[in-house]
């Protein structure tokens, strides 16, 4: 897959113990953005955060390092990424999704395992 020139981010924010069907709902976005053939999914891990529910989550704290932030971020095209947010509606049902223009500069993949 070439991309190159204006894109789209889709950034998904949700808690490291949110689930789908018993799964970590992190890995079932992936799957699903993978499947879909989008040019790229990565989930971060965040040390520290807050969200609507305003419960800080740290890493610092042992009792409360059990739900840290994730952020899960998707590129494609404008057209893709739009067409699979109606999928993250239906997955996310807390958090935060954003999404945003971006200019992808470069996009190339290493040896295939």
């Amino acid at each position: 897959m070439r991309l190159e020139g204006a894109a789209r981010r889709i950034t998904i924010f949700i808690g490291e113990s949110d689930r789908y069907n018993h799964k970590p709902l992190y890995a079932e976005i992936v799957h699903r953005a993978h499947r879909r053939g989008l040019a790229g999914a990565s989930v971060f891990r965040g040390l520290e955060g807050f969200g609507a529910s305003s419960r800080i989550h740290t890493s610092r704290l042992l009792s409360l390092s059990e739900d840290l932030p994730l952020a899960i971020i998707i590129v494609d095209t404008a057209e893709r990424a739009d067409a699979f947010l109606d999928e993250v509606a239906d997955l996310v049902t807390g958090g935060l999704v954003i999404v945003d223009d971006v200019q992808v500069h470069a996009y190339t993949g290493g040896s295939s395992p």
